[in-house]
């Protein structure tokens, strides 16, 4: 299964990142918005469905962990793949624990970031079945 009709929220306050991933998940047939900070993420998230969220950790404003943290609170159902430079065991496993669909090292590969959003989408639409 692909994820060509996911929607995919970039969250990370480098702009060049943001706007190259953005670049490579359409290049990729999947629909996806860049969000310079949380807050922006937060307010994008409120506004419209998202399937997947990319989500970098170290960012000014609202950290990563906060915006995963209020998503998780509101209830939002978008699966959140945190994608950070700067990576431990133990923050992995934290936000595993919050609800982090799962935890990427940048620099990533295309492909294993691809497959990333590809089964969180499928995740996302097995339980959107379930509900329905």
């Amino acid at each position: 299964m692909t994820a060509t009709s996911a929607k995919v929220l970039v969250v990370d306050d480098e702009e060049r990142f943001g706007q190259n991933m953005v670049k490579i998940l359409e290049a990729n047939g999947l629909k996806a918005r860049h969000a310079m900070s949380g807050e922006e993420a937060l307010a994008e998230a409120g506004r419209k469905p998202y399937d997947v969220v990319l989500l970098d950790m170290k960012m000014a404003g609202i950290s990563g962990k906060e915006v995963l943290r209020r998503l998780r609170e509101a209830k939002n159902p978008a699966k959140v793949v945190v994608l950070t430079g700067h990576a431990s065991v133990d923050d992995a496993v934290e936000l595993i624990n919050m609800g982090a669909y799962d935890y990427l090292l940048k620099p990533c590969k295309t492909d294993e970031l691809l497959r990333m959003i590809s089964l969180a989408f499928e995740l996302r639409q097995v339980e959107q079945r379930d509900l329905g």
